[in-house]
């Protein structure tokens, strides 16, 4: 997201932040020792990865809302809003997404160019919305008023998905777990273990009353 916007005076910042802790941290080393200087506030002072994008793409968003017209306050912004940025965000995509008109339409490979636009990917905003997510609640607001959060945009993100597994020719089905064959000599009772196991998903935690293990050989229920 750092080519949506100017990020010159987010850059300044992250420098003055950075250069802030290590500039200080320096007077109190012949009195403490110095240990408690040299490695830890470094270490605070170095964002990961994640952190950075995460400062870019909040920092992005909250420009949005100061060129929004009429301009936006964080504290008015829903989930409408949320849904709007997002869609301001396809410009800048660079995944094709075909029209169901279009030739190549559900082809995950398409053999040749077409005028279908370009589209941000939807995992690309599903991650940025946990992100956004996460950056709402870090700068002081609560769960219950985060709007990135919202079951607007949740459905939206899932027509998204939707939509564009159907254009490209991506299943995004969940796949049936696959039960593990009996061992042998040890086959299942009928009609008991299979309805336990389809509902449970896996052999641990079926119905009351039935054990860790596999029934001994021989024995008979009444």
């Amino acid at each position: 997201w750092r080519y949506l916007f100017p990020l010159g005076p987010i850059n300044r910042c992250m420098d003055s932040a950075s250069a802030g802790p290590s500039a200080g941290g320096g007077g109190e080393g012949s009195s403490s020792g110095g240990l408690g200087d040299a490695g830890p506030p470094r270490a605070a002072t170095t964002p990961s990865r994640y952190e950075s994008q995460k400062r870019r793409d909040w920092n992005t968003f909250l420009q949005y809302l100061r060129n929004h017209k009429p301009p936006l306050a964080l504290a008015r912004c829903s989930g409408a809003h949320v849904i709007e940025f997002l869609r301001y965000l396809d410009q800048f995509g660079k995944t094709k997404v075909h029209a169901p008109g279009c030739a190549f339409y559900g082809h995950p490979s398409p053999p040749g160019p077409c005028a279908c636009p370009l589209r941000q990917a939807w995992g690309s905003l599903d991650a940025l919305i946990g992100r956004l997510r996460a950056a709402y609640e870090e700068s002081g607001g609560t769960p219950e008023t985060n709007p990135f959060a919202a079951r607007a945009v949740r459905i939206y993100l899932r027509d998204v998905r939707e939509s564009q597994a159907k254009a490209r020719g991506i299943p995004y089905e969940k796949k049936k777990r696959k039960r593990a064959p009996p061992a042998a000599g040890q086959p299942h009772p009928a009609g008991e273990s299979s309805s336990s196991t389809a509902l449970s998903g896996g052999s641990c935690g079926s119905g009351a009353g039935e054990g860790s293990g596999p029934p001994p050989r021989g024995s008979s229920s009444s």
